[in-house]
Order: C-alpha cells, then sequence, then structure tokens
C-alpha cells in the first residue's frame, strides 16, 4: 500500500504516444527529455459527493492519462507547454508561483502540484523544469482530468528534484494542492490516480487513507459515455455549495444531538461520535432537518452564530456572495445513502462469485445511486438524465452520472453478451441525431477496464 509509484524504462520508439510526445518535445525545446510522468484519470462506480463528507469511494481509474515529458535544469524556471494548440504555453518562476484561482487556466492546475510538492518539501528551492504535456482524458467529463494533471505535476516534481515519496503521502499532498485553485474536494481523484492497479477497482477509505481491492464480477463491463456537456469545478460555484451544504448540515445535526458540533465537519464525523448505523442517520435528518431549504438567517439563528461567522467559518471564498438557500435535509440523505450504497457494492463484488444475480443486483444500486444525484443532490442535468435512460434502454443493467456532475460521463454496466448492440444503439439514440455530439463521437463513447496507478517512464 505504501510503495513508491513505479519507474520503468521503457522502448519509447515501441509506444506510439510516448514517441509523439518525444517528438513533440524535440521540437519545441532542442533536445530530448530525460522522463516522462503519468498519472490515469478515473471513473467513479458509486459513491458521488461523499469522499469530502469522509465517506468510501468505489472507483478504478482508466486507460486514459495525462503523460508529460520532463527535462531539468538550473534556470530556476518552469516551462509548459501542451501537444493541444488550445491549451497556451505559460512560463513561470519557480521561485515565483502565483495561482490566479478565478482564471482556473490548464496550466494553474500543473502549478498545484508543483507547489504542493514545494510545500510538502518545506519551501526549498526548485529545480528548472521544461515540460510538455499530453492529454488523452476529455475535460470537463467527470473523469478527473484535472486532478490527473495535480497528479502528474506532483510526481514529476518530486522526480526532478530528486526527493522520494510513497503514493499515500502523493496522494494526500496531491488531494490538498488543488484546493489551491479553488476546489474543496475530498481526496477520491488523487488516491485512485496513485493508489490504482491493474486489473482491479478500489475501495478508498480516508482517515487513514487507504485502499482495498474489489474485484468486479464477470459477465459485465463498464462503459462511458460523455453527455458532451462540460463543467469545470473550479470556474463555477456549483461544487463548493455542495461542500458547504454539507458543512452545515453537519453541524446541525450535531448541535441537536448535543455534540460538540463547533469542531465537526463532516457527515461522517456526526455518525462516528453517535456511534449510529447509516440507517439510524438517515432517520436523524428526517428527525432533525426540514426539506424545505434554509436561509442563512435561518442557519446563523439554529446555531447561535452571526451572519459574519457563518461567511468566516463555513462558506467557502466562491459561495459567501448571493443570497443563496441551503438545501441541508437533501443533501445530507444523498450522503448517507450513497454511503451505504458503496458498501452494499462492495459487499456484492465479494460475494459475486457464488452469489445470484450479482451484475443485476450492482446495476440496481447504480440506478439508486444516479435517481439520488439527481432529485436529491441535484447535480445532474437534463443531457445526463437524458443520457442515462437510453443507456438502460440500450441494454446497461444499471448507468448512473460519474464525477462531480452538471454534465460530464454517464458510467453503465453492460452485460458482456449486450456490448456491441449498446453500442449501436447509444451512438444511434445519443449521438449520431446531433452533429456536434457526432463529431465527439470517437473518443465519448467506449469500454473500460481497471487500469494502473501514476509511473514514471526511462527511455531505454
Amino acid at each position: 500500500m505504501a510503495a513508491h509509484p513505479p519507474k520503468t524504462k521503457i522502448l519509447i520508439s515501441a509506444n506510439k504516444r510516448l514517441q509523439n510526445l518525444k517528438e513533440a518535445f524535440e521540437k519545441k525545446y532542442g533536445e530530448a527529455p530525460l522522463f516522462y510522468a503519468q498519472a490515469p484519470g478515473r471513473v467513479n462506480l458509486i459513491g458521488e459527493h461523499i469522499d469530502y463528507c469522509g465517506y468510501a469511494v468505489l472507483p478504478m481509474a482508466i486507460e486514459q492519462s495525462i503523460l508529460a515529458a520532463v527535462t531539468v535544469n538550473d534556470s530556476k524556471k518552469i516551462n509548459l507547454a501542451n501537444t493541444e494548440p488550445k491549451y497556451k504555453d505559460f512560463t513561470v518562476s519557480s521561485e515565483d508561483m502565483e495561482i490566479d484561482k478565478d482564471n482556473p487556466q490548464w496550466y494553474y492546475y500543473f502549478l498545484c502540484g508543483v507547489k504542493g510538492i514545494q510545500e510538502h518539501l518545506g519551501k526549498v528551492p526548485l529545480s528548472g523544469m521544461k515540460c510538455v504535456v499530453d492529454g488523452t482524458i476529455p475535460a470537463s467529463s467527470g473523469l478527473s482530468s484535472s486532478s490527473a494533471l495535480v497528479c502528474c505535476a506532483a510526481l514529476l516534481t518530486m522526480e526532478v528534484n530528486h526527493k522520494s515519496l510513497n503514493k499515500v503521502a502523493l496522494a494526500e499532498i496531491s488531494a490538498k494542492c488543488e484546493r489551491y485553485i479553488g476546489t474543496e474536494g475530498g481526496g477520491m481523484d488523487q488516491s485512485i490516480s496513485f493508489l490504482a492497479e491493474e486489473g482491479t477497482a478500489k475501495l478508498i477509505e480516508f482517515q487513514p487513507l487507504r485502499a482495498s481491492d474489489v474485484r468486479l464480477p464477470e459477465g459485465a463491463v463498464f462503459v462511458i459515455s460523455n453527455c458532451c456537456v462540460e463543467m469545470n469545478k473550479a470556474a463555477t460555484s456549483h461544487f463548493n455549495i455542495r461542500v458547504v451544504e454539507c458543512r452545515i448540515a453537519t453541524k446541525m445535526l450535531a448541535k441537536a444531538r448535543g455534540l460538540e458540533w463547533g469542531r465537526l465537519l463532516k457527515l461522517s464525523q456526526v455518525q462516528t461520535e453517535l456511534e449510529a448505523s447509516l440507517e439510524e442517520m438517515l432517520r436523524l435528518v428526517a428527525e432533525v432537518l426540514h426539506p424545505e431549504p434554509y436561509s442563512r438567517e435561518e442557519v446563523c439563528k439554529a446555531l447561535g452564530i452571526t451572519t459574519e461567522q457563518l461567511c468566516t467559518d463555513l462558506l467557502s471564498p466562491n459561495t459567501q456572495h448571493g443570497k443563496t438557500l441551503f438545501k441541508l435535509y437533501q443533501r445530507a440523505r444523498h450522503v448517507y445513502g450513497e454511503a451505504a450504497r458503496v458498501l452494499r457494492f462492495k459487499s456484492v463484488c465479494d460475494e459475486a462469485p457464488t452469489a445470484p444475480n450479482a451484475v443485476q443486483r450492482l446495476g440496481d444500486l447504480m440506478k439508486q445511486s444516479h435517481a439520488s444525484c439527481r432529485d436529491l443532490y441535484e447535480c445532474s442535468c437534463p443531457e445526463l438524465d437524458q443520457l442515462v435512460e437510453i443507456c438502460l434502454q440500450s441494454g446497461a443493467v444499471g448507468s448512473r452520472l460519474t464525477g462531480a456532475g452538471w454534465g460530464g460521463c454517464a458510467v453503465s454496466m453492460v452485460p458482456t453478451d449486450k456490448v456491441e448492440s449498446f453500442l449501436k444503439s447509444v451512438r444511434e439514440l445519443y449521438y449520431t441525431a446531433d452533429p456536434r455530439r457526432a463529431e465527439l463521437e470517437k473518443h465519448s463513447l467506449f469500454v473500460t477496464k481497471p487500469g494502473g496507478g501514476a509511473a514514471i517512464f526511462l527511455e531505454d
């Protein structure tokens, strides 16, 4: 578990993507790369928006990844380029890195990883480097392209500066440092990017961070389909508002049960303090919180705090303005219900070799998860809902949004003998009829299997 990311010698000419990246690097900088770093994207099979509440999630790495070619120098400058022309070059001093939260460009995500390693090392001076980045994870698709970029940057910064950190440390640093760009995530994306192993999904648990193998049952595969609506977590307040709502719900539930609510920040902590089951927590939500949205004034009155304390202690910078109403009952119900579904999903997988109807039972849990994301957490969108319905009509036993939502991808569990007819049907019903979607379909609909984690490659 606490192993270091693998460092492998590889014949670059035998790998088309690495060879193309090497040529792009040489054309850009006039020299060969010293090494390559790779971090995969991920698909979350179940457990949406609960990692930052302290609950376990169940993702797997996918073959799509961020790959960077790197060389080192003593210029004290970081030169960044991207194989995708729409992503502009960027140069910054390694001694003076500023990350603009209000302008979430690709290179700022990269700098999050660099800065995270620098701060972990005690703000030591960093070596200069030149990088060319290549990505095959669709941007803003819910497959963790931004977190994979942060992880890749952290990994190569460690290597450039001759340091050695294990996978768990790198995952924790990467999760923490993505907050430099303003995203208050929980650590799932970074954890699976480093801790993934080929052939198995992972149950990722937090506090402390640990990963357990989840062997998926035979007889079905997972298919990813992109609804072609993009959503950048750092560019909107949708994501952080949900984090805030869960934080406020934590305080309200804790106060109602006489706990020291001031020190509790996550819904999982209330359950731990009360030594309650998830079913008991759902009953507590129904007893303490009302379904009608809460105003700021009502929250302040219930907790006995001022509006200033609410802004300072509970709200994040991009949720402090406006007249947001907080749907505490709905968000808490989703979190506790989804946490229970994750545990049931793992239990079915563990029993799968002997359990009847394992694939159908997992599919049912995925359908329940999507309904909760759509109705209680309100993180879906019309296009995603349409795509999920089409996937179910086309033969999937289960389908749900994956990632933050408000756009991005659905993940569907499809019986192995129905994969070809499923792909044909989804292609015709969702993509072909729309010219823009048809253009994007080649990279928007694909079968996936559990891939490996982040790694360093050296030319053999």
